[in-house]
């Protein structure tokens, strides 16, 4: 089949890779637009551009999909893919072809942009991988495939979104294979057991020690890759990996740090819990105790 892929981030990547790879042909990506990052504004572009153009697939880069309906008329394709695209498609782009998506979840629990996150946040045991139709409404589509994936203990947002990638980008070619023969059906999912991705916000991504030590845990598996903001002696600190340590130093009082150059160790709420990743001035992660012991010397 030809295949438009539209995604952006990383996890768009892998799902593309699986359709290079394939028997398939991806004839365009669509992609957002370069943005500024970085601390000097650099524009660039989504990792997806990144990789298609390095692939040799044509690229567009369209802010607003829908009002670019008469190029994307000019590609030739049999179905359109979406992955992590970061865009509401409309009916006039919906009309063209038809449209399926490979969303991060057991849909219709959390539809949305930030099933990943919300899963780690509400310390779920399992999510998995939902390939369905694209309609108007936000994931909300007939289901064409669907599978779970365990959460380990060990698992925060990098190593998760990177499972469900690659479980994603398998159950895709099987579905256009079936798509393909015309030897597959899909099934309505449930709207009273619909749930939504929960809002990020700045607050979400703060190491807040009114919090038990089980929901911090959960926060800093969520935001692995940016970090949480922990403010100590009004210094903001950059906090990564997080464990509960409420077995071993429960006696602590919510807020108080404990004295000790070895461990990095805060009272929460009914428990506490050890900084085991910081980052230095330097801008590096260290380890807790070398973070502690650098922090201490600087007062």
């Amino acid at each position: 089949m030809k295949v438009l892929f539209l995604g952006s981030p990383r996890f768009s990547v892998e799902i593309l890779k699986h359709l290079l790879s394939s028997k398939h042909e991806v004839v365009a990506v669509v992609t957002q637009p370069d943005r500024p990052s970085g601390r000097g504004h650099k524009m660039t572009p989504t990792l997806v551009k990144t990789f298609a153009l390095h692939s040799g697939v044509q690229v567009f880069d369209f802010e607003k999909v829908c009002e670019h309906i008469e190029d994307i008329k000019k590609v030739d394709f049999d179905i359109a893919v979406t992955a992590s695209f970061g865009q509401i498609l409309r009916e006039n782009f919906l009309q063209l072809a038809p449209c399926i998506n490979v969303h991060p979840s057991l849909l219709p629990k959390y539809r949305g942009a930030t099933p990943i996150q919300t899963a780690l946040l509400n310390g779920d045991n399992e999510t998995g991988v939902s390939i369905m139709k694209v309609v108007r409404a936000v994931d909300a589509g007939d289901v064409y495939a669907q599978k779970k994936l365990d959460i380990n203990d060990d698992d925060n947002y990098t190593s998760l979104e990177q499972k469900l990638a690659k479980l994603g980008g398998e159950m895709l070619i099987e579905v256009l294979e079936k798509l393909e023969q015309e030897n597959i059906k899909a099934w309505q999912q449930n709207e009273n057991e619909a749930t939504f991705c929960q809002k990020i916000t700045k607050e979400d991504c703060v190491l807040d020690l009114s919090l038990t030590a089980k929901e911090i845990v959960q926060r800093s598996k969520a935001f692995s890759e940016i970090g949480l903001t922990l403010l100590i002696d009004d210094q903001r600190i950059k906090v990564g990996k997080v464990q509960d340590v409420s077995d071993k130093h429960g006696q602590l009082n919510q807020g108080q740090m404990l004295e000790s150059k070895k461990d990095f160790v805060l009272g929460c709420k009914g428990g506490a819990v050890e900084i085991m990743t910081a980052q230095s001035k330097s801008g590096k992660y260290v380890s807790g105790r070398d973070f502690l012991n650098g922090f201490k010397k600087s007062n």
